[in-house]
């Protein structure tokens, strides 16, 4: 097997991944390989997961012969690129690996091939959890269901938040794991020991989708929300109710009573450095577990726990879905449509989820994180995954929520570094979406 690296021609700042297999032994006395399937490329962000992913299309080239290249973006480059791709006469992708926030707009749009169109008798493995029903739609309807829509997508990862804690810490302070706000702020008080360490850092930087996915759990679990039933039609904006504001000041008050200093100029980088360097005791945040436990990258290895995120008493555990959905665009010739259903296929088996897991990312298996697996020191976050997911929940089911999100990002910054009141920037959200909203014809 070979991994070749070479720059893109789309962008400068992504890279090409060929992973291509040559057999040995008997076929040497060929000079050429013919693969099963056609070779196929996949169009993907690079994120703390994507090692994982990297690692098990390599098992899956060295094991079938087939090739892949994967196209590697930043999050925003490569939503940029599949929007385009899918408006051109011929996708130079046949696998688009599609965020949560953004799905839909494919879906809606006409520019997914549903995968049973492909092949009558595919369908999800009775183990792969559905995220709230996200990769079914109903093209009459216009809405997410597995009752009556199509298979348009396969999970390739669960991307929840999930709360780290230093278990070392907890242990030495006599701590019990927090299961509402109140108990994660009196843990974090105890821990807090500025400027050697804050009792929680947490993202609250602009970005494409940063700061609104990281208080979802806050606002969610409080019964606050932006729309008021986006599932069920009802676009009616809430973001500047009092659930969402109760929401949004229990954030505030972990940030400024207990948290880093610069919350508004934190990233995702930037707080899961926290955690490595020994620096935060607590963090909400996407799963990264191998980072953790690596003695080349992490100062506080074997010390990180995980747990499903906080609650409150009336709301339960709202973590906001920005899991990863692999669909298969309509404008590629069907070879490649057939290439690229082969490859999701053998991706929804245990062996390539396990592999997944082994390799560090998240499998979207539940036999997986159900499994004796979960037992394992290196493997303790999958009791925490297993629990979270099934109270997961979509964060848009709209094709406007770039739209959107380019509101949320900014007023949200805007409340967290204090150049807004944060009533006043839920306020102004609130009549941007509606204005957007109104003009979208909702």
């Amino acid at each position: 097997m070979s991994i070749h690296a070479r720059t893109c021609t789309q962008a400068p700042t992504c890279k090409r991944l060929l992973v291509s297999s040559m057999a040995l032994g008997t076929l040497l006395a060929s000079s050429l390989v013919v693969a099963a399937e056609a070779p196929i490329t996949i169009v993907i962000n690079q994120s703390p997961w994507f090692p994982g992913f990297q690692s098990v299309v390599e098992k899956y080239v060295e094991e079938t012969g087939n090739e892949v290249e994967l196209d590697v973006n930043p999050f925003a480059g490569s939503l940029e690129k599949q929007r385009s791709a899918v408006r051109t006469e011929k996708s130079p992708f046949d696998v688009l690996i599609m965020n949560a926030g953004f799905f839909v707009e494919f879906y809606k749009g006409g520019f997914m091939q549903p995968l049973t169109d492909i092949d009558a008798d595919f369908g999800l493995s009775p183990d792969i959890y559905t995220f709230d029903d996200s990769p079914y739609w109903d093209a009459d309807k216009n809405l997410i269901s597995s009752d009556s829509g199509k298979l348009y997508s396969v999970p390739v990862n669960p991307n929840i938040p999930l709360l780290h804690y230093r278990k070392d810490l907890y242990e030495e302070n006599d701590l019990s794991l927090p299961t509402t706000w109140d108990e994660l702020y009196a843990n974090a008080e105890v821990l807090n020991d500025p400027p050697r360490r804050y009792g929680i850092s947490q993202r609250g930087q602009r970005e494409a989708f940063g700061v609104t996915y990281d208080v979802l759990p806050y606002i969610w679990s409080h019964g606050g929300a932006i729309f008021a039933d986006q599932k069920g039609g009802d676009f009616t904006v809430t973001i500047n109710s009092p659930e969402t504001y109760a929401g949004m000041q229990t954030y505030l008050k972990l940030a400024n009573d207990v948290g880093h200093p610069s919350t508004a100029g934190q990233t995702q980088t930037n707080v899961i450095q926290n955690m490595s360097t020994g620096r935060a005791a607590h963090i909400l945040a996407v799963l990264s577990p191998g980072l953790f436990d690596d003695p080349n990258k992490s100062a506080v290895v074997k010390q990180v726990d995980y747990a499903a995120p906080p609650a409150t008493a009336d709301f339960p555990s709202s973590p906001p879905l920005g899991h990863w959905l692999a669909g298969v665009p309509r404008n590629i010739p069907e070879a490649e449509q057939k290439a690229a259903l082969a490859f999701l296929s053998w991706f929804q088996t245990d062996e390539a989820q396990i592999a997944y897991a082994k390799a560090g990312s998240a499998p979207v298996s539940r036999a997986v994180l159900e499994s004796d697996m979960a037992d394992e020191e290196n493997f303790r976050w999958m009791k925490a995954m297993a629990a979270a997911i099934p109270m997961a929940k979509l964060t848009f089911v709209i094709p406007e929520a770039s739209q959107v999100l380019a509101v949320t990002e900014l007023r949200f910054n805007q409340a967290i570094s204090g150049e807004l009141e944060l009533k006043e920037a839920l306020n102004m959200a609130a009549s941007e979406i509606h204005q957007l909203m109104i003009d979208a014809g909702y």
